[in-house]
């Protein structure tokens, strides 16, 4: 956060600031960061967002285990991460206090529900001593504001008890900081209004702690001064703030529409997938069908049975999920048909960390499934990507005939950024091209449908729905003779089918864009990443080059097949670096393809990786360059 200007009003113009809203599970955190997020949007800061959930559902109240917390990075430039440190921390209790404390630099602003720190609240949290008493916070500017008891007070006058008055102290905390950040009041009124229509009290309470949280930061001597980002420059358009659910949702229906495919999602609750199944079903006008299934497997049987039918078949999940699907997905490849399988993936194995992110499914993705069972994969890599990727999925899935795998994170999934809206007509054509007639004369000269004759081009066998007469055929998960389709135990003809299975994905490198590096003339060393890992890469590689370093980038959508060109890109650089939240997984297919000393650079804490730890790894494998060149002098 940098000051440039003050204005007559005494605000201070800055072009970016990183703010984390924290307390308990129940305080309404998320909320109060959504809302800060969607009034800053409508400011048309650029925005990234990181919301931080508790994995137990019902922790302890006042506890670490129920920390909640929610980060918002807004700028007046172009931005790619939520920030690596918080410029300012609300805390609601002292538990948010300590959980969040150790992430912030020197200088930062604390603001304290004071009312939270009794003793009781202190030693649930652990604290032994007050540390808004003891000094240990005077490394930062801390306000201590009574949120609690001004919210309650305001109430009053609305007859609201004390009880759920206090409920409304998230607002206090968004209306305060919406004043210190000089954000506009009228888009969260109004939301409030609409949110808790015929719920007056609530909506009473609500909106009286909100305009008492930003009058009070008018009025009160705590404060100097506000703040003010100004708008960043965006490409010209029509904008949404979307997270990475909502976005692959719209891709879905997108996809649908560009095919002329009917949707359906069959799937299964679980986090942090399941908001794509709740978009998806408030958008039935577009023929969307959801089935929420009593299990995984359900779930993907119905969408495989939907894609016989004719329609866009989806499935979602996380981790486990796909370890229950991986025998479906075996059976749709044994198939030939679509089939999307989205697995939004978090920290593992088994239930593992379930509110926090990893992407550690890429090897499962790659070979989870018993005997050759080959699947194109594609990865996500920021929010509004996860359109984009959603889109190229399922072209890749209808034109070949498979089932594909998107990936993408508990990161993606729940944070955000301002994206454009793209015209409908500008998104790539998907056409299914039905078989319409029979395909094959036999001996006798009478025409019959064979499933199992390919397209020369792209070895995809032809798709025909049930119910068209003279197309009739047989389908099931014993390996199929060549052609006809019928049932084969002959070895040569397994063979022959697994490769052509085989080859079909390979040939899909052939309809994909070549390795897009973002280079610099003398760059040695290339950072190639995968998934979520985009943001902080980009910002690493920002800040390296700001040093005046030259480094490449390159980002992989297309993880299986690899771009046909890839091999000589990494190749044309001394070091390549792989970034990734797991323990090495594209490093280690990377060397095994194109026998190139990858280095991996992992973390798997349930959180993305900070810019600067982007950028330190980075400057270490440009020195070591450096030495090895003395050293051979």
């Amino acid at each position: 956060m940098s000051d440039t200007t003050t204005d007559a009003k005494s605000h201070h113009l800055i072009d970016r600031v990183v703010i984390r809203f924290a307390g308990d599970s129940g305080d309404g955190m998320q909320l109060a960061g959504d809302r800060f997020t969607t009034s800053s949007a409508l400011l048309g800061n650029d925005i990234a967002t990181f919301p931080d959930f508790p994995a137990e559902i019902r922790a302890p109240a006042g506890t670490l285990a129920g920390v909640s917390a929610f980060q918002v990075h807004i700028s007046d430039h172009h931005i790619s991460t939520p920030g690596d440190q918080p410029n300012v921390l609300v805390a609601m209790n002292p538990a948010a206090l300590l959980a969040n404390v150790g992430a912030l630099p020197q200088g930062a602003t604390v603001i304290v529900n004071s009312d939270a720190f009794d003793d009781r609240s202190l030693a649930k949290a652990g604290y032994e001593v007050n540390p808004l008493e003891d000094g240990s916070l005077g490394a930062y500017t801390v306000y201590e504001v009574p949120m609690t008891s001004i919210t309650t007070e305001v109430s009053k006058g609305a007859g609201v008890k004390p009880r759920d008055a206090e409920r409304s102290k998230n607002f206090f905390a968004l209306g305060l900081v919406s004043w210190l950040y000089t954000r506009p009041i009228e888009p969260t009124l109004a939301w409030i209004a609409e949110r808790y229509a015929g719920k007056e009290l609530v909506l009473e309470a609500n909106q009286r702690a909100f305009k008492a949280g930003y009058n009070f930061g008018e009025t009160a001597e705590l404060f100097e001064s506000a703040y003010e980002v100004k708008p960043a420059v965006l490409e010209p358009g029509e904008y949404a703030n979307v997270t990475g659910n909502t976005a692959t949702a719209w891709g879905l229906i997108a996809a649908s529409l560009r095919s002329g495919l009917p949707l359906f999602l069959g799937t299964y609750p679980i986090t942090p997938a399941s908001d794509i199944l709740h978009e998806l079903s408030k958008h039935k006008q577009f023929g969307v069908r959801t089935f929420q299934a009593e299990d995984e497997i359900s779930g993907i049987g119905a969408a495989l049975g939907a894609s016989f039918g004719g329609a866009l078949g989806v499935t979602t999940t996380s981790g486990p999920g796909i370890d229950l699907k991986s025998e479906t997905m075996g059976l749709a490849v044994s198939l030939e048909l679509p089939l999307l399988v989205i697995d939004i993936q978090r920290g593992g194995p088994s239930t593992g960390l379930p509110t926090k992110t990893e992407q550690a499914d890429l090897l499962h993705a790659m070979y989870g499934r018993h005997g050759e069972s080959t699947m194109p994969i594609i990865a996500a890599r920021t929010p509004g990507h996860c359109f984009e990727a959603t889109l190229e999925a399922v072209r890749i899935a209808v034109t070949y005939r498979t089932p594909v795998l998107l990936l993408s994170d508990g990161y993606l999934a729940n944070g955000t950024e301002p994206w454009r809206l793209p015209e409908l007509e500008d998104l790539p054509a998907i056409d299914p091209d039905f078989a319409t007639e029979p395909n094959h004369v036999g001996d006798d000269g009478v025409p019959s449908f064979w499933p199992y004759i390919r397209d020369e081009e792209t070895l995809a066998r032809p798709w025909a729905p049930p119910g068209l007469t003279g197309l009739e055929h047989r389908i099931g998960g014993l390996e199929k003779s060549d052609g006809s389709g019928n049932v084969s135990y002959d070895g040569a003809n397994h063979e022959r089918m697994t490769r052509l299975r085989a080859a079909k994905i390979a040939a899909i490198a052939r309809d994909i864009p070549p390795t897009d590096v973002d280079g610099q003339e003398g760059a040695e060393v290339l950072v190639i990443g995968w998934g979520s890992t985009y943001g902080a890469i980009a910002a690493g590689v920002e800040r390296v080059r700001a040093r005046g370093h030259a480094v490449a980038q390159a980002h992989l959508v297309h993880l299986h097949p690899f771009p046909a060109d890839l091999g000589d890109v990494l190749r044309r650089y001394r070091r390549v670096l792989v970034p990734e939240v797991n323990l090495g997984q594209l490093s280690r297919l990377l060397r095994a393809e194109y026998l190139v000393d990858a280095v991996s650079f992992t973390q798997v804490r349930g959180v993305p990786f900070r810019a600067a730890a982007m950028e330190e790894a980075l400057l270490q494998q440009i020195a070591s360059l450096t030495a090895d060149e003395e050293g051979a002098s």
